[in-house]
């Protein structure tokens, strides 16, 4: 115990370079697997039927990977016979599908957002690991206070609604009534697997297919649990301080 305390104190605070620098230590990322790999047709369709959740869909030659789906259960990089490369990162922040204030090029998100925006967390539904990635960006390792950005106890607030889990039978109208709390402008980042498709638990008799049955989401933050550094990659970019995930295409 002493030989910790005074390693502690002799390292003393170490924050994360990121994201003046690409963080490089070890074990702040998982990876994702590689989103395009051409192959055979019976290794592909092999992949398809070792995927637990659909993410992996196989056509004409080529093994694509939704990473919206994906849940990070290492199978296609593992109990295939052809696996998947998987790359290392962890910018997966992306524009949703249906648009954002960013795509459409709207006016209604200012500027001034860019050095301070106050974050409302709401849990919907969440097992907990998406949860615990969230809390750690207050720790002194990521500390994203010195980013600007804070975490807010009311929606009357917010600048943005962080929501994590597949939204739940239960939660469905907290998390409206926390998105109408809301003052314009306002935007909602939807993170994790469960939050952007239901993950392994949606659809279901009391889940859907993630919070855009619910809410108009802007930002996705794909993974399960995606790490504290994708999560706040998700901030730079609905900050305009970042570029979404390289090869974006609202997908």
């Amino acid at each position: 115990m002493s030989r910790w305390v005074i390693s502690g104190l002799r390292q003393g605070v170490v924050t994360t370079c990121y994201p003046t620098r690409m963080e490089t230590a070890k074990g702040t990322s998982p990876g994702l697997p590689a989103r395009l790999t051409p192959m055979a047709d019976e290794f592909g369709q092999e992949l398809v039927d070792v995927c637990p959740t659909g993410a992996i869909h196989f056509e004409r030659g080529e093994a694509r990977v939704d990473y919206g789906r994906c849940i990070h259960c290492f199978r296609c990089s593992r109990s295939a016979r052809y696996v998947l490369e998987w790359e290392s990162g962890f910018e997966w922040a992306r524009f949703a599908s249906d648009g954002s204030n960013f795509v459409k090029g709207a006016a209604s998100w200012p500027k001034a957002f860019r050095k301070s925006m106050h974050i409302r967390v709401v849990d919907a539904g969440d097992c907990g690991a998406c949860l615990n990635e969230v809390k750690q960006l207050n720790n002194p390792y990521y500390n994203m206070h010195r980013l600007g950005f804070f975490i807010t106890p009311t929606p009357r607030k917010a600048d943005i609604l962080l929501v994590v889990g597949p939204v739940n039978d239960h939660t469905r109208l907290p998390l409206q009534a926390a998105y109408d709390a809301m003052p314009t402008p306002k935007l909602v980042m939807a993170v994790g697997a469960c939050a952007l498709s239901g993950g392994v638990f949606g659809p279901s008799f009391v889940t859907g297919t993630g919070v855009k049955d619910v809410l108009p989401v802007d930002i996705e933050v794909p993974g399960s649990p995606p790490p504290p550094l994708a999560i706040l990659h998700g901030l730079l970019v609905a900050a305009g301080r970042k570029p979404p995930m390289p090869g974006q295409d609202g997908r």
